[in-house]
């Protein structure tokens, strides 16, 4: 896929998903040209929509483009994953969002979680042994879970993107086209496990 415009991006989040970390990167890859989606669960406050957390209260709504119950991985090409402290602990517990981030993180497809949603990689079980970051509150379970922890803007290992907070936005989805343009990354990961 050495095209960003020819993308179909995921991003996967519900109710309480940090603003910025959902719609910065919904725009900034919209404008670079590829299709992006938004997925969200039924189990949310409102059929259609999600709402955002903005520091301290509710925020904007972001409109849900399909329920994640009807996803199939097959169609898109990267999945982006939003932090927030509700959102990924609201996910977590959701078994088709695993399910999901299983399945585009086994077939070789670019995973994007910024601040808290690494929690989703722990839950999904795709983060021991991986180069990672995440928002510093949650650097002991990140390490528990076994992932090798690194307090560094945006961290890649073989298709597995992970940033800290809301400030490392853009080097997160710079990253992200970067290696969507590198396409699948199956065969690398297996020969480096």
């Amino acid at each position: 896929m050495p095209d960003i415009k020819q993308a179909r991006i995921l991003i996967m989040a519900t109710d309480g998903f940090d603003q910025s970390e959902l719609m910065v990167p919904q725009e900034k890859l919209s404008d670079a040209g590829a299709t992006v989606e938004v997925a969200a669960p039924k189990s949310r406050m409102k059929s259609g929509k999600i709402y955002g957390w903005d520091e301290s209260d509710w925020g904007k709504t972001v409109s849900v483009d399909k329920d994640i119950e009807d996803v199939n991985p097959a169609d898109y090409d990267a999945l982006v994953l939003p932090g927030g402290q509700i959102n990924p602990d609201k996910l977590r517990v959701e078994p088709k969002a695993i399910e999901i981030i299983r399945a585009f993180y086994s077939s070789g497809k670019t995973v994007a979680a910024i601040c808290h949603a690494p929690w989703l990689l722990i839950e999904a079980g795709i983060i021991k042994g991986k180069q990672c970051t995440s928002y510093h509150s949650i650097k002991t379970d990140v390490i528990n879970a076994g992932g090798q922890w690194r307090d560094e803007t945006v961290v890649t290992d073989h298709g597995l993107i992970t940033s800290r907070n809301p400030g490392d936005l853009d080097a997160f989805v710079n990253k992200i086209i970067e290696e969507v343009r590198e396409g699948s990354h199956a065969g690398r990961r297996q020969a480096a496990e």
